[in-house]
């Protein structure tokens, strides 16, 4: 299998040196190669165990145990009823 390293690191907007082509290329068609000898999935996939399928719990809201002034008391920092946190993103 040839697979066109540079068209996909093209489409990905990747910058990769020549140098390390043959490398990248050489691992992409491990990872293919790997991927085909996988079994084909037949039936439900709800679970890998027949016996035991996975069960999702019933999404239920939580209730409201505190009130707003409870939870704005315990806050390090308040302003204007809010509460400050420190800046994450510039």
């Amino acid at each position: 299998m040839n697979i066109d390293v540079q068209h996909l690191a093209k489409l990905a907007r990747l910058r990769i040196e020549d140098e390390k082509l043959s490398k990248f290329e050489k691992d992409m068609e491990s990872i293919v190669a790997m991927v085909e000898q996988l079994p084909d999935v037949t039936g439900d996939a709800s679970g890998l165990d027949p016996e035991h399928p996975m069960k999702l719990r019933e999404d239920v809201p939580a209730e409201d145990k505190l009130s707003r002034a409870e939870l704005l008391s315990n806050a390090p920092k308040m302003q204007a009823g809010c509460v400050v946190v420190p800046k994450t993103v510039e």
